[in-house]
This record gives C-alpha cells, sequence and structure tokens, in this order.
C-alpha cells in the first residue's frame, strides 16, 4: 500500500482570491449575529439584563458582533459626505480671502536691572 500525499492549497494573501469568500461569509455572519442581537434586546426585556456567569447581555448581543464587524472592516469610520476626486483636490487649496496672516506683536524692549544680592 502507498500513502496518499497530502493535498495542501497554497497560502494566499489578504487579496487572495481564496480569502475573499471567507471575509464575506464571516461578514454575513457577523451582520446577521448583529441583527439577531439588536433584535433579542429589543424584544425581550430578560435580554437586557445582566447574567452572573458573563456578565450585561447587551453587550454580548450588541456590542461585541458590532466590534467584530467593525474589526473585519479594518476599524474604518463611515465616510458620510461623499466627495468626487475632481472635488476632493479643491478643497485642500481653499483658502478664505481677504483674511491677512497673523503676525507677531513686537516684544517690548527689556530694561536690564540689577540683580539683588543675597546676603
Amino acid at each position: 500500500m502507498t500513502a496518499a500525499a497530502p493535498t495542501t492549497r497554497p497560502a494566499t494573501d489578504q487579496a487572495g482570491s481564496e480569502a475573499r469568500p471567507v471575509h464575506a461569509d464571516l461578514d454575513t455572519a457577523l451582520r446577521y449575529a448583529l441583527a439577531i442581537g439588536a433584535l433579542l434586546v429589543l424584544m425581550l426585556p430578560a435580554a437586557r439584563g445582566s447574567q452572573s456567569a458573563i456578565g450585561w447581555l447587551p453587550m454580548w448581543l450588541v456590542a461585541m458582533p458590532a466590534m467584530a464587524w467593525w474589526a473585519l472592516h479594518r476599524f474604518r469610520l463611515p465616510s458620510w459626505r461623499r466627495v468626487a476626486p475632481a472635488d476632493a483636490g479643491q478643497a485642500v487649496r481653499r483658502r478664505r480671502r481677504g483674511a491677512v496672516q497673523a503676525r507677531r506683536r513686537a516684544r517690548p524692549a527689556v530694561i536690564a536691572r540689577p540683580l539683588p544680592r543675597v546676603a
């Protein structure tokens, strides 16, 4: 009898084709966990309480799936304002017109005084 060689899959990086379905499946699972946890907290009064073994239930039902989902997306913050690429460069270069740059005030002349003598 001959032993069959174990089949191994090639390692791929994060942008590889094999890594994407895992992230997509995990993204879907975390979204479902977050939605189910939020519904449980909203609908069941017992899910809003605390349990001695694991602690505050809304944290485990809502906050932890939300943080895991956010971590899966590499802690990106939501973009509320969408800027077109052509307008993005203009917004950076925009300056207020008519304003004068702040100037330093002239320091008053310091009059040299003799230091007090210590006994």
